[in-house]
């Protein structure tokens, strides 16, 4: 190889180099942002049970003249044996008011169970007005075999909540903890 050669490919191989360690960087940047990106999405969507901020205050005022249909759904995932379903499919809400209502979970297999519920809120746009004070779906649910319970949600809808909007679903999707089941077996 000639000197003309070699020195042509130096060059070539330094901006190479630099192409992919500027691709490697810009990777890590863009993992990094995903973060913050994903939260936004499911807080705009509903997805993942992101809804609105809670407002500390009691909220009770209330827009007497409207009312809106709240339609309560839910999934089990089928790796769960569970039955979990809402005590009620509708309640007609005023925004501004609070509300409280439940899901009944059963444990139908043989064994110790933990499972954790998911929410979303559709459309999504309901789901920035849409805030649930209290929710089994904060914390893992762990039922003995054959054992029932009545899990409650405490919720309100924001009387910004735009006026064309008539029906919310709130959607529950269960799924069965692997590793949380697993400890339960064993025991402490």
């Amino acid at each position: 190889m000639s000197q003309n050669e070699s020195n042509r490919k130096e060059p070539t191989t330094a901006r190479t180099a630099g192409k992919l360690a500027l691709l490697a960087v810009g990777m890590f940047g863009f993992g990094y942002a995903l973060v913050p990106l994903y939260d936004k999405f499911c807080e705009i969507t509903g997805i993942g049970g992101r809804t609105g901020d809670a407002v500390a205050e009691v909220v009770d005022a209330g827009d007497s003249d409207r009312t809106i249909q709240v339609h309560f759904d839910s999934n089990v995932n089928t790796a769960l044996d569970w039955e979990f379903k809402p005590l009620e499919k509708f309640m007609d809400i005023q925004p501004g008011r609070m509300y409280e209502t439940a899901y009944i979970a059963h444990n139908r297999s043989d064994r110790t169970l933990v499972a954790q519920a998911v929410p979303s809120v559709a459309p999504g746009q309901a789901s920035l007005y849409f805030n649930k004070t209290e929710c089994f779906c904060f914390e893992q649910q762990l039922l003995a075999p054959g054992e029932s319970r009545e899990m409650p949600v405490r919720f309100y809808v924001d009387d910004q909540l735009p006026g064309k909007i008539d029906l919310i679903t709130l959607s529950y999707i269960i799924y069965k903890n692997e590793d949380a089941t697993e400890q339960a077996s064993v025991g402490p």
